[in-house]
């Protein structure tokens, strides 16, 4: 190898190592270009160094200026780009995991909507998810469409759900105790199994919904739409269910127990005549 391609190699490798070290290549155009502008202005220095230092000065203004103006607002703006991008990567990742039934997807889903609510974000498409098994506790997915959602095996006590959409959503053996469901449209959910102690569902649309064998104690089911609703085996000790529409003696009589359970007075004698031994009276 001749003598030039020897140094045109070294100089090249000496040329990428400075361009991969971002810090080093701005330190070296710094001290270049601060050579190339004071030897220029050394005939200033020397003398009209009053004038000189005025427009200096004056520049330095202008500076502050720009930083205190454009600079923040550029920093404004390029973080607010920042946060939106993030939460289109974290809705594009829930797309990307819907109707994969797996843990890591559960998982995966799961954190996207942790982080989402961190960003204020709670109106989220989940149609089709599979969280079974996941921890979604105090969560707020309040509007959110959750429709034919897999949640079995789930906890979401104090979780936020009110008016979001919850047909079909399956909520097997899960835990949702004390959860926020006001509004909430719940046609055909399965709730059954399900830990529904002091659940808000006032006003919600529980149309054929499955509470077999759910625990509804002191659940507040007032003013809620309950035609077609299965009861069987639930217990709704303390539960309100004042106001409900399209509720029947016959759903009630399946129940496991409607001990101070609190109906609308016409309902409630129907009850004390024909379903005395579930008031325990």
């Amino acid at each position: 190898m001749s003598f030039y391609k020897k140094q045109m190699k070294r100089f090249n490798e000496f040329y990428d190592d400075i361009i991969e070290k971002p810090l080093l290549t701005s330190t070296i155009v710094l001290v270049l270009v601060a050579i190339l502008v004071l030897s220029l202005s050394l005939h200033y220095y020397l003398n009209d160094t009053y004038n000189f230092v005025g427009q200096v000065l004056s520049e330095a203004h202008g500076m502050i200026f720009d930083i205190a103006v454009i600079g923040i607002l550029i920093f404004w703006l390029n973080q607010n780009g920042e946060v939106r991008q993030r939460i289109r990567t974290y809705k594009d990742e829930i797309d990307d995991f819907r109707l994969w039934e797996s843990e890591e997807a559960a998982f995966r889903t799961v954190g996207n909507i942790k982080r989402l609510n961190r960003h204020k974000i709670h109106e989220i498409n989940l149609v089709n998810c599979y969280l079974a098994r996941t921890n979604l506790n105090y969560v707020n997915l309040a509007g959110s469409n959750i429709n034919s959602c897999n949640l079995q095996q789930s906890s979401l006590i104090e979780s936020n759900l009110e008016n979001a959409r919850l047909n079909q959503t399956n909520f097997e053996n899960s835990n949702l105790n004390q959860a926020n469901l006001k509004g909430a449209y719940a046609s055909g959910a399965n709730f059954k199994d399900s830990f529904l102690i002091k659940t808000q569902f006032e006003g919600a649309f529980l149309i054929k919904a499955n509470f077999n064998n759910a625990y509804l104690m002191e659940a507040n089911m007032q003013n809620s739409y309950l035609m077609g609703a299965d009861f069987e085996n639930a217990s709704l000790y303390k539960a309100d269910l004042r106001g409900a529409k399209g509720l029947t003696i016959e759903q009630l009589s399946k129940a496991k127990t409607l001990y101070m359970a609190r109906f609308d007075d016409e309902i409630l004698e129907e009850i004390k005549t024909n379903l005395p031994e579930l008031v325990g009276t």
